[in-house]
């Protein structure tokens, strides 16, 4: 089933209104062993007893790039450790494969940004996270991977979504969408690149998508944002998803569909009901359940919406042991 230039165009133009609601939304133990007392003055046989040292793998690392989503941003709150790569830390410990995350996220970046602005406000940065000051977010994590060889076994990069906000603010926001559409194809697939030299052959990068939080525009009520929720999916399906997963596929990395899982392609004629809104479709319910759009017409997700996202990633992780590690 070919999609005409049309449906391309109301693609574009519902990308557009996404990006107009978004904008205003807004250490090791050591064993020490007892100290001799001397020669021992016996000819008695001596049992010497000794403690088997075995050494343990120091823990890996996990990189986390990206936005808001990646710093952890909570509507009304700020960035927290709810934030999805905290979870993935947590999630991963607690079936026996431990993570340090090192935060690069960076609040409102977009796939430019994180290749030409220098460092990230200190509102910007996720929980624990050092400034980088002088760098780039890429460069900063270029350079803690160039340092840390074989150290690093998991990264993920969550990128894109501002890129289609800053569209809010020009006069004719549908050219701005095509471009940025475009600059997210480029931009991540220059980033995946470099990750990739920096990382080795064999680190594991993993790309996320979003949820499709503009499904919450139907409970507006009204024929026009009820067509906008369903052309939203399109616009996903068709444009933004796409270009994520040439980028991030071309370097070797993983996709995950953020937007599928959260249950933005199933379909709309199949109902729900959740508190307060009464009977509503159940990709709608799940937008509403998993991000602070309906409720608050925020972006981000909630505690459970990033949850899930580690889900995913936690997943990712473990397949790609060998022999497929389920923990």
């Amino acid at each position: 089933m070919g999609e005409t230039k049309g449906g391309l165009r109301a693609a574009l133009l519902t990308l557009a209104a996404m990006a107009t609601a978004a904008a205003s939304a807004c250490g090791s133990d050591d064993a020490g062993s007892p100290a001799a007392s001397g020669p021992i003055a016996t000819s008695a046989p001596v049992t010497v007893a000794t403690t088997a040292t075995t050494a343990v793998a120091p823990t890996p690392y996990y990189v986390s790039i990206g936005d808001s989503y990646a710093a952890g941003y909570e509507a009304g709150i700020g960035n927290t450790d709810n934030g999805f790569a905290y979870q993935v830390v947590d999630e991963a410990a607690a079936l026996s494969h431990p993570l340090e995350l090192v935060n690069f996220g960076c609040g409102g970046a977009t796939t430019t940004s994180m290749v030409q602005s220098v460092g990230c406000t200190a509102e910007g940065l996720g929980p624990g996270a050092a400034p980088y000051d002088g760098q780039t977010q890429l460069e900063a994590a270029e350079t803690f991977l160039w340092e840390h060889p074989g150290e690093v076994g998991l990264i993920t990069v969550s990128i894109g979504g501002n890129d289609v906000t800053t569209c809010a603010a020009t006069p004719d926001p549908v050219p701005c969408v095509t471009a940025a559409v475009e600059s997210i194809e480029t931009n991540v697939s220059e980033t995946m690149q470099r990750l990739r030299a920096a990382a080795g052959p064999d680190t594991l990068i993993v790309g996320t998508t979003y949820p499709d939080v503009i499904l919450g525009e139907w409970l507006q009520g009204t024929p026009e944002r009820q067509q906008l929720a369903e052309l939203s999916v399109t616009a996903f399906k068709q444009l933004i998803n796409p270009a994520l997963l040439t980028a991030y596929t071309g370097a070797g990395g993983t996709f995950v569909d953020v937007t599928a899982a959260t249950g933005a392609y199933g379909p709309m004629t199949e109902l729900a009901t959740l508190e307060p809104y009464g009977e509503i479709p159940v990709p709608v319910a799940r937008v509403c359940e998993l991000t602070s759009y309906c409720a608050e017409h925020d972006i981000h997700p909630t505690p459970e919406g990033y949850r899930l996202i580690a889900d995913l990633v936690v997943d990712a992780y473990l397949s790609s042991m060998p022999g497929g590690a389920g923990g």
